[in-house]
């Protein structure tokens, strides 16, 4: 084997090391990779359309409760007060038209199915008569007419009492001994009542008690008491409530009046007030009690408030008002009734518990009256 001296062998290295160096030189180089592209990165702030959203809102809208038209022949002073708590109760605009109970059924009578009234709201069953004589009334259901006792409706369905009142003979404490006062309203055309009596014979419950008379006596008995009450030389009154105050003041001794009246004045001016009411216990139509009472109008546009109003005078807060306002007989059970006040049921006897519809000739009556020569 031969052996080159380590000289030789760096330096043959180092030529051949030369030799590639210079071949390389000699080939083309090649080109440089192209840069890659400078990526430029932006943000774009895209609006999303949306779908529109969509908001149900529900607007509890309140129904037009509507309007309601009384035709009243009661006081607003007595009434006033208890429509006005209807109206405000269910928003119903109420309106109201005042008057004597006969002056209003004359309206009635005159505006016959043109009437825009939808309720007749009566002090007396003369009153109510009249106008279902005349056929302007609506029949009332018969679930209304079951609240009030049988003697105290319209046989026909035509009317509805929603209180009570009774006659009596109201005197002054310090001219007249209660003792001394009668038991019957007949015993009144006694000469010892000359120039202490008070009547309003004009009034719709005077009326209505005469023609209890005429129920009870007969016309010819009743015409024989109007003359013999006006042949003691009664004072005339236009209204219930002079006579009460006349009383009170010793202007007259005795009146002939309602039994309600009298609480007004002793709420008013207290137990000094000089009047007190006398319950004639010998019955008969001296002892009568009266209703005030409502029916519809056949003509009438709001038949739906109508007897909402109805119903709403046989309820138990119109009732108690009845009792504690007013001071008349609630018609609808337990009701409680003013202290003092006799129940009820103490004064019904067979001589006056008469039929209210009995009473609905208030025209034949007022010509009895006119008879006698009491009325003009």
């Amino acid at each position: 084997m031969l052996r080159y001296p380590r000289s030789v062998v760096v330096t043959a290295m180092l030529a051949v090391l030369v030799f590639l160096l210079t071949a390389c030189g000699e080939a083309a180089a090649p080109a440089a990779p192209a840069p890659s592209p400078e990526v430029i990165r932006e943000t774009v702030e895209v609006p999303v359309t949306a779908e529109p959203e969509v908001v149900q809102e529900f607007i509890e809208v309140t129904a037009d409760p509507g309007s309601l038209v009384i035709y009243s022949g009661r006081s607003e002073a007595l009434v006033g007060p208890l429509i006005k708590q209807f109206a405000d109760a269910t928003g119903i605009d109420v309106q109201v038209r005042y008057g004597s109970t006969s002056e209003i059924a004359a309206t009635i009578l005159e505006e016959g199915a043109a009437s825009p009234a939808d309720i007749f709201f009566a002090q007396d069953p003369g009153g109510l008569g009249a106008i279902a004589n005349a056929g302007l009334f609506a029949p009332l259901p018969a679930d209304l007419m079951s609240q009030a006792p049988e003697r105290f409706r319209s046989p026909r369905d035509l009317w509805i009492g929603v209180s009570g009142r009774a006659r009596i003979v109201v005197y002054n404490t310090d001219a007249v001994d209660p003792a001394d006062l009668p038991a019957d309203i007949f015993d009144l055309t006694d000469p010892q009542w000359a120039g202490r009596i008070g009547w309003a014979p004009a009034n719709g419950s005077f009326q209505a008690m005469v023609s209890a008379m005429r129920v009870v006596w007969g016309d010819a008995k009743t015409v024989e008491w109007l003359q013999g009450i006006q042949a003691n030389d009664p004072i005339v009154f236009d209204r219930n409530v002079p006579i009460v105050e006349a009383v009170g003041a010793g202007e007259v001794d005795i009146g002939l009046t309602n039994h309600y009246y009298l609480y007004r004045f002793l709420r008013e001016q207290g137990e000094g007030f000089k009047a007190r009411n006398h319950f004639l216990s010998g019955g008969g139509p001296g002892s009568l009690i009266l209703i005030a009472g409502a029916g519809r109008l056949a003509s009438g546009p709001n038949e739906a408030n109508a007897l909402r109003f109805m119903q709403f005078l046989l309820s138990d807060p119109a009732q108690q008002y009845f009792a504690s306002r007013t001071s008349e007989y609630p018609l609808v059970e337990d009701i409680v009734t003013p202290a003092g006040l006799p129940p009820l049921e103490e004064l019904e006897t067979a001589a006056l518990a008469i039929d209210m519809a009995e009473l609905e000739d208030l025209q034949g009556t007022i010509e009895l009256i006119r008879q006698a020569g009491v009325l003009p």
